[in-house]
């Protein structure tokens, strides 16, 4: 096990989602690669995304979208703007070609919003790739464990 590696990976993911409890959606956008893509699947086992329907699959452009719709009041189901509180853990590294990191992760993450407490149990799986300095996101997927369940209001960043 690479400890110098998980440590980097680590901090990274920890990052990203304190950027997300904290409305930093610009520098969150900028922690993407210019094709990377965003996914939370239907099926929690579907690993074929491409030709599945999701809940999201985006791109730059909807990514972008997906941002000025949270903080601009423009979709029903992020208004008021939910105040949320993830927590990453259980980070491995399951391959490192020396340009490419797959990590997988677990998240917890509760949600406030209109006085309800929602709580979100995902496994994460991230593709980064290696820039000067750190990491950009590649790829993440957010498999939620119960996305096949009537779900209400995923409309913000998970």
């Amino acid at each position: 096990m690479n400890l110098q590696l998980l440590h980097e990976v680590t901090a990274f993911i920890w990052q990203e989602g304190d950027m997300l409890d904290h409305g930093e959606y610009d520098a969150w956008l900028a922690l993407w690669t210019a094709n990377g893509t965003y996914i939370i699947p239907i099926d929690p086992r579907q690993t074929d995304y491409e030709n599945t329907l999701n809940y999201a699959y985006d791109d730059h452009h909807m990514r972008t979208l997906r941002v000025q719709r949270l903080v601009g009041g423009e979709s029903i189901s992020t208004s008021p703007q939910p105040r949320t509180v993830r927590s990453l853990s259980r980070i491995r590294v399951l391959s490192d070609d020396g340009v490419t990191v797959t990590v997988r992760a677990a998240q917890n993450l509760r949600e406030f919003r209109k006085e309800s407490l929602k709580h979100y149990t995902a496994n994460l799986t991230y593709t980064l790739v290696r820039r000067e300095g750190g990491f950009q996101l590649q790829r993440k997927v957010i498999s939620l464990i119960n996305s096949d369940d009537t779900l209400a209001g995923i409309g913000y960043i998970l």
